[in-house]
């Protein structure tokens, strides 16, 4: 099922809350918004994805499995001609969410971070068997879609960036049938000294993104890797990627989206990044999803920043600027500038090292 629009999936963060406490997640330990979307206006919402064209409604959260009503909305995607998606690790994935899932076909994407120790550190004690359980279970219905992985560091002493646990969770994707492990490199929510410190180093990045190209070649698309961070673009190009075009412009998740994507806050914001609630514009109560598109695509501030030769620092003069330039959130983040140079990756661009 797919049909025509700006954006094949289009997410909605159904809930910023969650029972749990992952060291790499901005909603950890948090409640509800009190603002949050009710049932009826979720259903508004889901008619206008249909209309502006998605294929896909994508579920995320906090812990989507929190919301009450979260099924009657999914049940309302399926009925309106949408396929549905969650995000979700699996420890509240009982008998009767599962079920619903089974019924509505609604494919799961597992957050898994590490073989159990490891995970469990990430995410709390019995994460790990909750995430296999839950993996073995929606393998059974053909229902498992992507195991995600946040490469994250726990403290100065444990960290999850090593191929050990890379390939704990590889190995659960090959024999449960995950079409992809994605690895997403550690985007700070927020500026909180806490997010900081749990993102790997670049140097942690720099080795992680060539283990993973190496890690292609053993598992052979079977699942296949795909990494969520542009500046693995830059270190795939390098490397000589099979197909470049291709994987880059049809496969790569980790392209900078900034301003060409949007997704759906938990209280109808637009927000032009799932990991950016600093630029808020337009709300889907109020506004059809194509005017507050529009807005976006119109405005000088998006446009800028869409735009690389804006881009300042090292990103700014960098070869690869026009397949990586960069994380613009980690920018924000870590730098105070949207247009800085993205200080999560250690390449020296070729002018600075001629200097």
């Amino acid at each position: 099922m797919q049909r025509k629009g700006p954006l094949y999936i289009l997410p909605w963060r159904c809930t910023f809350g969650c029972d749990f406490n992952c060291v790499h997640c901005t909603s950890a330990g948090k409640p509800a918004v009190r603002d949050e979307i009710k049932t009826e206006d979720a259903k508004h919402i889901v008619d206008k994805v249909y209309e502006f064209g998605a294929s896909f409604f994508g579920i995320t959260g906090g812990e989507a499995l929190l919301r009450e009503d979260l099924f009657d909305v999914i049940a309302y995607a399926r009925k309106v001609g949408m396929n549905a998606s969650i995000i979700t690790d699996g420890r509240l994935l009982d008998d009767k969410a599962f079920g619903n899932i089974v019924k509505n076909e609604v494919k799961v994407s597992v957050s898994i971070d590490g073989g159990k120790e490891t995970n469990d550190l990430v995410r709390g004690k019995g994460a790990y068997a909750a995430s296999v359980k839950a993996i073995e279970k929606l393998s059974k219905e053909k229902l498992l879609n992507c195991l995600v992985y946040t490469l994250a560091n726990v403290n100065e002493s444990v960290t999850n960036v090593n191929e050990t646990d890379f390939r704990d969770v590889l190995d659960l994707a090959e024999k449960y049938g995950a079409r992809w492990v994605i690895y997403h490199g550690m985007i700070p929510y927020s500026k909180d000294p806490a997010s900081l410190k749990a993102c790997p180093s670049p140097q942690q990045n720099e080795w992680a993104w060539n283990k993973l190209f190496d890690l292609q070649s053993v598992y052979k698309g079977k699942p296949a890797i795909n990494v969520y961070y542009p500046s693995y673009a830059r270190v795939a190009k390098q490397r000589g990627i099979a197909d470049w075009d291709n994987w880059f412009n049809h496969f790569f998740l980790g392209r900078c989206f900034f301003g060409k994507f949007m997704s759906i806050a938990e209280n109808g914001d637009a927000i032009p990044c799932s990991y950016n609630d600093v630029y808020r514009f337009g709300n889907v109560k109020t506004q059809t999803l194509q005017s507050i598109w529009d807005q976006m695509q119109n405005s000088e501030f998006f446009t800028k920043i869409r735009d690389k030769n804006n881009l300042k620092g090292k990103c700014g003069v960098c070869e690869y600027k026009d397949i990586c330039g960069g994380c613009r959130t980690s920018a924000l983040f870590f730098t105070g500038d949207i247009l800085g140079s993205d200080p999560q990756c250690t390449y020296i661009p070729k002018v600075l090292r001629e200097k």
